[in-house]
């Protein structure tokens, strides 16, 4: 049923702020842009070995009710090292969410909330890297 991810979105109430962020934190600029009402209301990046997607979207087009709080699913992208990736994210301006654990060997995650409000996770998981390798 489930096929794989298409896209992770995330939403802000300044998209082209979190365009500059995001685009900061990954070095590379979005694929796709979109506007409405000559306003940038979403973006595209394409991200890793995979080309996996983040979106960001305008948060008034986000569903259901606003939070002003994080919440939800955490969505964890694989980096080489959890401690460095942390560093960074809150070098850049993101705040702790769950400082950097290590689950068993091999498996580490932190997450961080983003300026926009958004939860992003970061995870070493040695299996990610077993069978992206075959």
């Amino acid at each position: 049923m489930l096929r794989g991810l298409t896209t992770v979105s995330f939403y802000a109430d300044d998209v082209t702020a979190a365009v500059r962020w995001y685009a900061g934190l990954l070095g590379i600029e979005p694929y796709f842009t979109r506007s409405v009402e000559e306003t940038l209301a979403y973006a595209e990046f394409r991200i890793g070995d995979d080309e996996d997607e983040l979106g960001i979207v305008d948060r008034r087009f986000a569903p259901g009710p606003r939070r002003d709080e994080p919440a939800g699913a955490v969505v964890y992208w694989a980096v080489d090292d959890v401690e460095a990736a942390f560093g960074r994210l809150l070098a850049l301006g993101a705040t702790t969410y769950e400082k950097p654990v290590e689950h068993g060997p091999g498996f580490v995650t932190a997450s961080v909330v983003d300026p926009f409000g958004n939860v992003l996770g970061v995870m070493y998981n040695r299996h990610f890297l077993e069978v992206h390798d075959r």
